[in-house]
């Protein structure tokens, strides 16, 4: 045998030995990688579920905060100029007011020992200490105070736009301090506060009813007690427009409640800890925008067909009636179930606004359409994507809170009324509220004397 011959027959024996080796590094390798991909996903972390839980909280508490400014233009965009200030004002107010009364009584009474009953108790509420690192709760206290506190908010600010341009300051804000401190927190405690209704088995994943149709009752037993504008209805009682200052201004508060709607409905999962829950949030965000698009499309066609003509501010109702319908249940719903309960919540605008002129009650914003009969909509709708829930047990809780939320507004309206009244005179309503109950008109050029 030759040199080159027994080196060759070397290489190919050196080659064989080497793949034989290498195969069985890899071998342990690949059994490994299978082993690893069989066994269970290990468990998270508690530290890491509380930071991503908390930080849930905290973004989509700053979102539905951001809708603060959203309800204010809008309000501001749908009134006329002589009550644009006015309507600024009360926004900014009503947001601090439910701030501060959510801290001193309202979250204890809507969380704090409801215990499957009708109301929790007395008192402030306290955050976690400096440094706190108690992982039981599974989310940081104070993170979730916040986000429920911007719900109240919520609450008040549909009142806020339906009574625009004729009630007064003070009485309005003496209204909202026991709307978001007793009302609200007292109707959230049925079922977020696993009271009466959340054993019952009803359902509000994050609102429907519980934040909206809450608010949109408190606005129409304000709406019965104070009267309409001045001029609003003619003597045959037919409606007379009374278009507002500004529609950009209408158009972008719009938007900036849509955006806000994401942390309203998507943080409601209350939980990012988990692969799960963060896929479940982003189904949430998903189906939060499709059904506030289907609402603007079919409010757009319907308004075509009936009137020839496609009116801007209905198609904005239309989006927010789509954002208020989907609140209950965002989560459950297909896709194209989530454009169809939108579409309905367009379609309520488009018709129940009209109803609202024939019976001569005066909403400045369309809000009682948006929010109250939305909301109704959207909270017994639930049981059609979700099986877990009944028709009946959510007719119930509706029901529960309607009669809660009127009645108990009403009661309230009527002291006010009797006590130091709650609307502006004639003369001050012709004036405008910017001048006579802010003094700082918003348009001063062109707002003066204009009726």
């Amino acid at each position: 045998m030759t040199i080159r011959k027994t080196l060759t027959l070397a290489g190919v024996f050196v080659g064989l030995a080497a793949t034989a080796a290498f195969a069985q590094d890899v071998a342990p390798d690949a059994a490994a990688a299978a082993a690893e991909a069989a066994a269970p996903a290990p468990a998270v972390q508690p530290e890491v579920a509380y930071i991503f839980n908390t930080l849930l909280f905290l973004i989509g508490g700053f979102l539905v905060m951001w809708m603060a400014a959203g309800f204010a233009m809008l309000e501001a965009g749908l009134v006329r100029s002589k009550n644009v200030s006015m309507q600024c004002l009360k926004n900014v107010a009503l947001y601090s007011i439910a701030g501060l009364m959510y801290w001193i009584v309202g979250y204890n009474l809507m969380y704090t020992g409801v215990d499957g009953g009708y109301i929790g108790s007395f008192g402030t509420y306290s955050f976690d200490p400096v440094g706190g690192d108690n992982l039981a709760t599974g989310y940081s206290t104070a993170s979730d105070w916040f986000f429920q506190m911007v719900f109240v908010a919520t609450a008040a600010s549909i009142v806020s736009g339906t009574l625009a341009e004729r009630i007064r300051l003070w009485p309005f804000l003496l209204f909202t301090v026991v709307l978001t401190g007793f009302i609200y927190p007292i109707a959230g405690s049925w079922q977020w506060g696993a009271g009466w209704l959340s054993e019952m088995g009803f359902s509000d994943f994050a609102g429907s009813t519980l934040v909206h149709s809450v608010g949109g009752w408190a606005a129409l037993a304000g709406a019965l007690l104070l009267g309409a504008r001045k001029g609003r209805f003619a003597a045959d009682g037919h409606g007379i427009a009374m278009p507002g200052s500004s529609i950009p201004l209408a158009t972008l508060g719009t938007f900036i409640l849509w955006l806000g709607w994401f942390g309203f409905n998507g943080a409601s999962q209350l939980a990012m800890g988990t692969i799960t829950d963060v896929t479940d949030v982003s189904r949430i965000f998903a189906n939060t925008n499709l059904a506030a698009a289907g609402g603007v499309v079919t409010a757009m066609i319907l308004l075509q067909i009936i009137y020839k003509r496609v009116d801007v501010t209905m198609v904005l109702n239309g989006a927010l009636a789509g954002l208020v319908s989907i609140t209950a249940e965002p989560l459950q719903p297909s896709p194209l179930a989530a454009i169809l309960i939108g579409s309905v919540g367009g379609v309520i605008v488009v018709l129940t606004v009209p109803l609202l002129n024939r019976l001569k009650i005066d909403d400045v914003v369309g809000a009682i359409p948006v929010h109250l009969f939305a909301g109704i909509w959207g909270t017994l709708a639930v049981p059609l994507t979700n099986a877990e829930t009944s028709f009946v047990t959510q007719l119930i809780g509706v029901a529960a809170y309607g009669v809660f939320a009127f009645f108990g507004s009403l009661f309230v309206w009527a002291i006010i009324k009797a006590v130091i009244g709650i609307r502006v005179s004639d003369e001050e309503e012709a004036l405008g509220l910017d001048r006579s109950e802010v003094g700082v008109e918003a348009y001063p050029e062109f707002a003066v004397g204009r009726s």
